[in-house]
């Protein structure tokens, strides 16, 4: 393989899958008309969703899905062991994600209202750099097909990827997008990384901030506009602590965890 005359190793690479809906693997494993493509450029040693073979030794590891037991955690810890580069992929790697929405409630209680008297060893709700140390994180629900397919490229010629610190709005403005706030709809772009090409706000959804807060984002700005638009504070804060994406920004309200979903 080479690029511009110049020889390129394939990196061996591997694909692991924990707490989460395997959404961000499948979006890799569906991208029919370039996987030939991209499974030409590396050496896949681990991938349930395309092959059951499984082998060791390889360099790169992406990691889907948030941390949730303790076989979960000595899991990770081996792939961080042999992986030379460890990617959290998707909002649940990167942010704890819809799982964290767990956290507001009382651990053991959950775990029975959900399953009975059947033992399950759940724990809290973690992300994978709350476990072991992680080089590259690679946002989204789910990740975007183009992005990965990008940040495969970048590892493959050494390269460090710079991903987009601006606001989702910026995105829109260049889109042409018509503000889903002016149509009374609550979105959290304002405040979260772009990079996805602004696809829920053009597609008439508010974004939800799966992809974590932008670099300088406005909070309180921010928060005070959808109070303006007429957004409760119930409304506003079951967007902002969807994806767990703002965590300890003090602008932003709080779920009670004496309240109910």
């Amino acid at each position: 393989m080479k690029y511009l005359g110049i020889p390129l190793e394939k990196p061996k690479v591997g694909f692991f899958g924990f707490t989460g809906c395997e959404g961000c693997q499948l979006q890799i494993a569906n991208k029919e008309e370039t996987l030939g493509d991209l499974l030409g450029s590396i050496e896949v040693m681990n991938f349930r969703l395309i092959s059951s073979d499984k082998n060791d030794g390889y360099d790169i590891a992406f990691i889907e899905g948030s941390i949730t037991t303790e076989d979960e955690v000595a899991r990770l810890k081996k792939i961080r062991k042999q992986a030379k580069t460890l990617v959290a992929m998707g909002a649940c790697a990167c942010l704890g994600g819809v799982h964290n929405l767990r956290s507001r409630f009382p651990l053991e209680e959950t775990v029975q209202a959900v399953y009975g008297d059947h033992p399950i060893a759940s724990g809290p709700v973690r992300r994978i750099s709350d476990v072991v140390p992680v080089d590259i994180e690679l946002p989204g629900c789910p990740i975007s097909k183009p992005e990965f397919e990008w940040l495969v490229g970048q590892l493959i010629m050494g390269l460090e990827p710079q991903f987009p610190q601006y606001p989702v709005c910026v995105e829109c403005k260049q889109l042409l997008n018509t503000c889903v706030l002016d149509m009374g709809i609550l979105c959290m772009g304002p405040v979260t990384r772009g990079g996805c090409n602004a696809i829920c706000p053009r597609n008439r959804f508010g974004c939800w901030g799966c992809r974590g807060p932008a670099e300088e984002a406005n909070y309180e700005s921010l928060i005070q506009i959808l109070r303006d638009h007429g957004f409760s504070e119930r409304k506003i804060a079951e967007r902002a602590n969807f994806f767990n994406a703002f965590s300890g920004v003090e602008a932003i309200p709080a779920l009670e965890n004496s309240d109910s979903l």
